[in-house]
């Protein structure tokens, strides 16, 4: 394998399908296959999963309600989805710990970087709930501090594109995909890979981020072997 120890970055739209709202409980357990696979293989893999098929913070925010109060309801709704693909994984045999960064202890440990990186050690699968435990900081944003925290060797930011385009493919027809940015080329161009301030993260830490589609199945297992199956950002990367 490319790399030996892994971030994975789930949106919470992910954990949906296509149901609209909620988790899909058949596309929780295929994902859960897909990172059981990577365990398998000796790859440690830590997870960041976001709330959005629950509850949008900004939407909220938009919608009147104090930003602050929306995000920890958002916050909340990642630990649901945390514990979820916790009971996934744990049902094909593949040992996880959920870690919060809000205190709740009676369904998953508080995050404790050591703590996280002993069970990393260990292959057990760390998959990292309530985003960085603030208000108007994204999971995007937690994704990068965590891959940082844990010295990770990638961030893999699985979506519902197969990359980054220099326009939106959905409306745009000659919209062209990208197989490798520089963190300025996305900064400068607001590409939207992830937020601004999850790029800066990774552009200081000299953290990679590939962008793929965590649709086709098999895909995770191609990103740890570094198949170019979406989009690299990287310090060591070109405009291609």
């Amino acid at each position: 394998m490319t790399y030996q120890r892994v971030l994975l970055k789930l949106s919470g739209e992910a954990l949906m399908g296509d149901l609209g709202y909620g988790i899909d409980p058949t596309v929780v357990a295929s994902i859960a296959e897909e990172i059981a696979d990577v365990i398998r293989s000796g790859v440690q893999m830590a997870v960041v999963v976001g709330g959005g098929n629950i509850f949008r913070g900004v939407k909220a925010s938009a919608a009147g309600m104090d930003r602050a109060t929306a995000d920890y309801v958002g916050m909340l709704a990642t630990v649901m989805n945390a514990i979820a693909l916790q009971d996934a994984l744990e049902r094909i045999d593949v040992a996880t710990r959920v870690q919060t960064a809000i205190a709740m202890q009676e369904v998953a440990e508080p995050y404790i970087r050591r703590r996280a990186i002993r069970h990393l050690d260990r292959g057990l699968v760390v998959i990292f709930g309530a985003g960085s435990g603030n208000p108007f900081f994204t999971t995007d944003t937690t994704a990068a501090l965590r891959a940082a925290e844990i010295d990770a060797d990638v961030i893999f930011k699985a979506t519902k594109v197969d990359g980054v385009y220099d326009a939106d493919p959905k409306t745009n027809p000659n919209a062209r995909r990208y197989q490798t940015l520089t963190y300025n080329h996305v900064l400068s161009h607001d590409l939207r890979v992830m937020d601004g301030t999850a790029i800066a993260l990774c552009k200081e830490n000299n953290i990679p981020i590939m962008v793929f589609d965590l649709s086709v199945s098999g895909n995770i297992v191609r990103a740890v072997k570094g198949e170019p199956i979406g989009t690299t950002v990287g310090g060591n990367c070109d405009v291609s």
